[in-house]
């Protein structure tokens, strides 16, 4: 008894002291954006000697911040609506249909997680501009439907699989049948797993740099929160209070999306273990 006790706490201190680690950037980026550029430079890890509070005006009117956030906002909605719509129907065919096929296709949906986007990226942006989907925020948000897919599928196929067929045939005797069945009778029930995705897929979307750096960067009305900090770093001098200001500004939607949602990511995650 004792040293179950003994080594609960061991753990619950290494658990609290990983988290200050992971948590420790997100205090200097936050400590920096109160600070004057004379400070940040002289000591980055000291405390600000007198809040700058002004930053954060300076970057909400020089960024157009209310339009950045609109963008984000645009990108990230219309992201989360097509992977949460074709991957929860694909999943659901390929879980349902018992034949060497649908095996197949379930593992050409799931393969591209093993893709690194890098070695892609230039054929993506030339197949983005050939299909007018470059310097758009709507394009951008359709690009992410196929990146986000797979890992959106594999978490579905799992907890479909623990669905009862029964469930199905009811539906079918009582008159419902192909996309009806499906919105009405088995997409209510995949509520937890939706919930997760929809976590993921927001910490993903909102706070992605790169994309939106090689679709929508060429224009300021295109832009997002993320590439909006990035504009304060230059060549030859960077404004870095500015751009941890920014950071900040950016980020910090989606934590607070995270602080309470939280719960439902490890009961989606188990939910599906359990089932699939």
């Amino acid at each position: 008894m004792k040293r179950s006790r003994a080594g609960r706490l061991v753990l619950e201190i290494a658990m609290i002291l990983l988290s200050l680690l992971f948590l420790y950037p997100l205090f200097l980026a936050v400590n920096n954006s109160l600070k004057s550029f004379g400070e940040v430079m002289t000591d980055v890890i000291a405390l600000p000697k007198q809040l700058a509070f002004e930053n954060y005006s300076y970057v909400w009117s020089f960024i157009n911040y209310p339009q950045l956030f609109w963008n984000n906002t645009v990108i990230t909605g219309l992201g989360l609506i097509g992977i949460i719509l074709f991957s929860s129907i694909a999943a659901y065919k390929l879980a349902r249909t018992k034949s060497r096929m649908s095996l197949l296709l379930y593992f050409l949906c799931i393969m591209p997680m093993l893709i690194p986007f890098q070695s892609i990226m230039l054929t993506v942006l030339q197949l983005a501009k050939g299909l007018q989907l470059s310097d758009s925020t709507w394009g951008l948000g359709m690009l992410y439907w196929g990146f986000g897919a797979p890992l959106a599928v594999f978490i579905y196929h799992g907890f479909v699989k623990g669905i009862p067929k029964e469930i199905d045939e009811s539906a079918t005797i009582d008159g419902a049948s192909g996309f009806r069945l499906f919105f009405m009778v088995i997409f209510p029930l995949l509520k937890s797993v939706t919930t997760t995705i929809i976590i993921i897929d927001v910490m993903w979307i909102w706070n992605d740099f790169l994309l939106p750096l090689l679709m929508v960067n060429g224009s300021p009305d295109t832009k997002t929160l993320t590439l909006a900090a990035y504009t304060f770093v230059g060549q030859y001098t960077s404004d870095w209070q500015y751009a941890m200001t920014a950071m900040v500004m950016a980020v910090l939607p989606s934590i607070i999306v995270f602080i309470f949602l939280q719960k439902y990511i490890v009961k989606g995650v188990v939910a599906g273990a359990v089932k699939g």
